[in-house]
């Protein structure tokens, strides 16, 4: 429930008049999350002027005095998480389709509590003399990154009327239009993107450089690596700049893969022990096949709103043909609290590049530790560093806990702006 009226912001020479009326309602949690349909009973408090005149615009507010439905026994949504828009319908002396917008202002919510959505605003401008009906339609929440969208399933009764005179010019000193743009609730849950990163470290030795030198330590270079991740709360698109590198270790190689920029804060407490990444380093050039990497489970308790970084992840290459082998990022996967989430690169580019030897039961031919790629592209002429452009930097990877919440799954998310691991 929400606490104080709504206030009338629209100048006008009638009062505000404020009418509630409530209608039954289905509402479709995320995609993927498990979760059934909610059919409920949505009341809405519509704020707006009793007169107005032809060129006024005037401003209204939508106040929800109860959603359709509770928060689901999973999570506590924390505070300021909720983001509620919808759409008004004008009828009558003129039809529009007005954008409502609420801001992501909410106490924190405990699991199974009462939705509480912050008032929606709105404005119309009056283009007719007569009556305009106001009447509330289908409405979006987005929470954790998540869209529920709830649609009436009855028709609905006007909440308000304007009575609307003749009038030469505007008499307020809002210039909007009507009807306002429709609203789009992903851009203010979605963070601003920030610039990819340039290669830290130096670029990977060249064979002449390799060969006959003693190098024992050898540094990628740091790739965008643009994923599409299947998640149990659906597809997402994520870029990470990763960065792959080896250490001698006889004929063999130790891998470290470092994701430079992958830092999440996660939504919910997560016990020790829960998180679990891998990845599939993809070899071409010379040789074929790919490298299993993975780093450790999360050591401590993973607090509410605390950052989370992908550890190190950690293998060895046993090089399976002599010549010049590139290694690639691959498919990552990251388990966590009895959920994975898949996720392959749209294309991949070469990390680092080594002179190998052939070893017995090396990598060539997929015996060993390595297998085929997964789908995930080989690099040694394969496809090129393109598309990282068209994805959001490393933002969700879709970690749910348990089963999804219905209005937001609980999902780790990516966040850029992050000082850069080293």
């Amino acid at each position: 429930m929400f606490a104080g009226a709504a206030a009338l912001l629209g100048v006008t020479a009638g009062q505000a008049q404020a009418a509630e009326v409530a209608y039954a309602t289905k509402c479709v949690p995320p995609a993927g999350v498990g979760l059934p349909e909610v059919n409920g009973t949505t009341k809405v408090e519509i704020t707006a002027p009793a007169t107005a005149k032809v060129g006024d615009t005037v401003d209204v507010v939508w106040k929800f005095t109860q959603a359709a439905s509770k928060n689901p026994d999973i999570i506590d949504l924390p505070a300021d998480s909720v983001q509620p828009s919808g759409t008004l319908k004008a009828a009558g002396a003129q039809t529009a389709a007005i954008a409502m917008r609420g801001p992501r202002e909410n106490p924190a919510i405990p699991k199974g509590g009462a939705m509480v959505l912050s008032d929606m605003k709105g404005t119309l401008k009056l283009t007719a003399a007569g009556q305009v009906t106001l009447t509330p339609d289908a409405y979006v929440v987005n929470a954790m990154s998540t869209d529920t969208r709830c649609a009436p399933t009855e028709p609905v009764q006007p909440a308000a009327t304007i009575t609307v005179s003749a009038g030469g010019g505007s008499s307020s000193s809002s210039p909007s239009a009507s009807p306002s743009p429709s609203p789009d609730p992903s851009d203010s849950a979605s963070p601003s993107q920030s610039t990819s990163p340039s290669a830290s470290g130096s670029p990977s030795s060249s064979a002449s450089e390799t060969g006959g030198s003693g190098q024992t330590d050898f540094t990628g270079k740091v790739v965008d690596v643009p994923y599409t991740c299947q998640s149990p709360i659906g597809e997402q698109k994520a870029t990470s700049p990763i960065q792959i590198n080896a250490k001698k270790n006889g004929g063999s190689y130790d891998l470290t893969v470092q994701f430079k920029k992958s830092v999440m804060n996660s939504p919910i407490d997560i016990p020790a022990d829960k998180v679990k990444p891998r990845m599939q380093v993809v070899l071409g050039g010379a040789d074929t096949g790919s490298v299993t990497v993975e780093g450790p489970t999360n050591t401590e308790v993973i607090k509410q709103g605390a950052a989370i970084e992908i550890p190190d992840l950690k293998g060895a290459y046993k090089p399976g043909a002599t010549g010049v082998s590139t290694l690639s990022p691959g498919v990552l996967t990251i388990e966590a609290m009895g959920t994975t989430t898949t996720c392959t690169p749209d294309s991949t580019s070469v990390s680092l590049t080594l002179d190998t030897t052939e070893q017995a039961s090396g990598a060539s031919g997929g015996s060993g530790s390595s297998s085929s790629s997964g789908g995930s592209p080989s690099t040694g002429g394969g496809l090129a560093e393109t598309g990282a452009g068209d994805h959001g930097t490393l933002k969700a990877l879709g970690l749910v806990a348990g089963t999804a919440v219905l209005l937001g799954a609980a999902v780790f998310t990516f966040m850029p702006g992050r000082i850069r691991r080293r």
